[in-house]
């Protein structure tokens, strides 16, 4: 079964070296029970590790069923650590965070086996301890722990127990229990390798290997070896002939499951450590969500405000000329008439015209009064300003020929004048001239400088002769058909307006277009670059969360190394290991991102509630937060993970 050929083994520490095995020549038979002895530094230890694959020699031949096992990668070395190998440790190595049965199916995780906790129990129960199957480790004696151990390393059925000390910290009474086990063990068939220095303890042994100085000074076999067990082991398939380096979907499912089930446990076992490394995830992404919250709160604010000055739209407004060396203000030389705003109204890339004529007035109506500003438009107004009344009608175009006296109110109006009672049809006076309130205006808000309900809307004739007393407008709304017309109809506009008002072509001033689309565009993108900045600074706080997950699982790393050690002698792979880990910081990052989330929210919230700042939750956020908190958990989790799948098992195992 195991053929050693000149195998040695030298420790380097620094510029020295130490030779712990040199030379060693060793052949097992199935179905043996040999116990090596030897004082402390003979090399004995060296040697079971080896034969365990838990080490390497630097030089000779391992063979295991005739393959030369010293040129197996790490991978393959794990598989036969857990399926051919079963280790009954010292100290035990038993995990505190899992019950016994737990930690017996632990080897089963790496094997890809779903039926693990019956398995499990079925190995406590041939031990003798079926009914402490859940008691935590804390809760079992030495020697039942040993037990544990040793149900541990039959779970998988291996065909070579190798038991490192196991009576070592027992008492006599323990000690005889254990050997018990072992020798019936043996008799079953399995090969059992011993490493002891207590003579008492070899003597159950069928053969007495003894070493000093690293080299084998003696080979006694105490009973000749039965040829059946070798027949029947020798005819079994081991994992080193049926290599298997791939795992089942199945498999990996279930070893997914397991390592996510035993990050939580890592985590609620350290439960304040947990919270405040989540700390700096969670305030992270509550940043995010509230900063974009509040980015894309002001952005839908912006965005209806600037809805309510309508879409393609031109203002026409007479400009400032200068005179000599006299510049005079604008609309002191040159003025707007109505039939300039029909003339308007014919050119070919134009779809709506609105003159437009503005004052303070005094409104009266039942009892109470109020001033406010007084609008004269044109019947385009409602279309081209998204002024549409939410309540009753807008006027006509007879009714701006006819200079009728009829008005809508904005909302602020018509809290003033009539609280709750509904205003259409009522009369209301307007520097002591009646007018029918025919309909409200819808909402639009207000800013710090302007409140943009407070405001009448008259027709543009009613207001220019009946109620101001002028024969000329302030300015001339002007709807163009699409935006990709803008730039031609600017240049119609002011061409027309020029050629009727008679002005000098080198006066460009003269006439002033302003093109509300461009304003727009120019507001939208400050707001989505104020936006970006602000998710971009939140978004720091969430790499600094990330450190600090990077900075506890590095700490894990090292408070676990023996655990990470147990796991590679049992048959964890490298990218078990790694998985592991990496599942940890994606649990805690993502587990802190989503209690960040909540919080996002309840800041948002709490913006608009109390602070009366405009915040828009979007899902985009959301996604997100969520995408970059689990990113950062793999991104900083990676640097650990790497740490503890590069760990050597044996140097684990001996960390103190």
């Amino acid at each position: 079964m195991i053929r050693l050929e000149n195998i040695s083994k030298t420790y380097r520490t620094g510029a020295a070296g130490v030779a712990a095995l040199k030379d060693v020549s060793l052949e097992i038979m199935p179905g043996e029970f040999v116990a090596i002895m030897g004082p402390s530094g003979s090399g004995k230890s060296t040697l079971m590790n080896i034969l365990g694959f838990l080490d390497r020699p630097d030089s000779g031949t391992y063979l295991f069923n005739g393959r030369d096992v010293t040129q197996f990668s790490d991978d393959e070395l794990a598989v036969l650590r857990n399926r051919v190998a079963g280790f009954v440790f010292q100290q035990f190595y038993l995990l505190p965070r899992l019950t016994a049965v737990d930690n017996v199916a632990l080897p089963l995780i790496y094997a890809g086996r779903r039926s693990g906790k019956q398995t499990a129990l079925y190995r406590i129960r041939d031990v003798g301890l079926a009914e402490r199957a859940d008691h935590w480790p804390n809760e079992l004696s030495g020697g039942e722990q040993q037990r544990v151990a040793i149900a541990r390393a039959l779970v998988n059925s291996p065909h070579l127990i190798l038991a490192d000390e196991p009576t070592g910290n027992l008492d006599t009474k323990s000690e005889e229990e254990i050997m018990g086990i072992l020798k019936d063990l043996n008799r079953k068939g399995h090969t059992i390798v011993l490493v002891t220095h207590e003579k008492e303890v070899a003597e159950h042994a069928k053969r007495i290997v003894r070493m000093r100085d690293g080299k084998i000074i003696s080979d006694e076999r105490r009973e000749a070896h039965d040829g059946s067990a070798f027949l029947q082991l020798s005819a079994a398939s081991t994992a080193a002939d049926s290599l298997d380096k791939s795992r089942s979907s199945e498999a990996i499912a279930a070893a997914f499951f397991d390592h996510f089930r035993q990050a939580v446990q890592a985590m609620t076992a350290q439960k304040l450590r947990s919270i405040l490394s989540m700390l700096g995830i969670m305030i992270g992404v509550a940043a995010v969500i509230a900063m974009l919250a509040l980015g894309q709160g002001a952005k839908s604010a912006l965005e209806q405000r600037l809805a309510a000055l309508g879409s393609n739209l031109l203002m026409v407004r007479p400009g400032a000329r200068q005179v000599g060396a006299v510049a005079l203000e604008a609309g002191a030389v040159t003025r707007f008439t109505l039939a300039d705003a029909e003339a308007l109204q014919r050119l070919p890339q134009v779809s709506g015209v609105s003159p437009y004529v503005r004052g303070r007035v005094q409104v009266v109506a039942s009892g109470r009064n109020w001033n406010t500003l007084v609008e004269g438009t044109g019947a385009a107004y409602a279309k081209i300003r998204a002024a549409a009344p939410t309540m009753g009608r807008f006027f006509t175009e007879d009714e701006i020929k006819t200079r009728k006296k009829v008005v809508l109110l904005g909302n602020t109006v018509v809290r003033a004048l009539f609280n709750e009672a509904n205003p259409i049809g009522a009369s209301v006076r307007i520097n002591r001239t009646n007018f029918e309130v025919i309909g409200i205006l819808p909402e639009k808000g207000a800013t710090s400088w302007r409140d943009q309900d407070d405001v009448v809307v008259i027709p543009v004739t009613t207001a220019m002769y009946r109620l101001l007393g002028r024969d000329y407008v302030d300015s001339i709304d002007v709807e163009i058909k699409s935006a990709e017309l803008i730039d031609e109809a600017q240049d119609a506009i002011r061409a027309l307006l020029m050629k009727r008002l008679r002005i000098n072509p080198k006066s460009l001033g003269a006439i002033e277009i302003r093109n509300l689309a461009e304003i727009q565009e120019t507001l939208k993108s400050t707001t989505e670059t104020m936006t970006m900045l602000l998710g971009f600074i939140a978004a720091i706080s969430l790499v600094v969360g990330g450190i600090g997950i990077m900075n506890i699982m590095l700490v894990s790393v090292t408070e676990r190394t023996k655990e990470i050690g147990l796991r590679k002698a049992i048959g964890a792979r490298k990218r078990d290991i790694m998985s592991q880990f990496m599942i940890e910081a994606v649990v805690l990052t993502a587990s802190g991102g989503a209690i960040g989330i909540l919080l996002g929210i309840a800041a948002s919230w709490t913006l608009s509630n109390a602070a009366g700042w405009a915040t828009e939750v979007s899902l985009f956020s959301v996604l997100l937060s969520t995408v970059f908190s689990v990113a950062v958990g793999i991104f900083f989790g990676l640097v650990p993970a790497r740490k503890a799948a590069g760990l050597n098992p044996i140097a684990a195992l001996r960390y103190e």
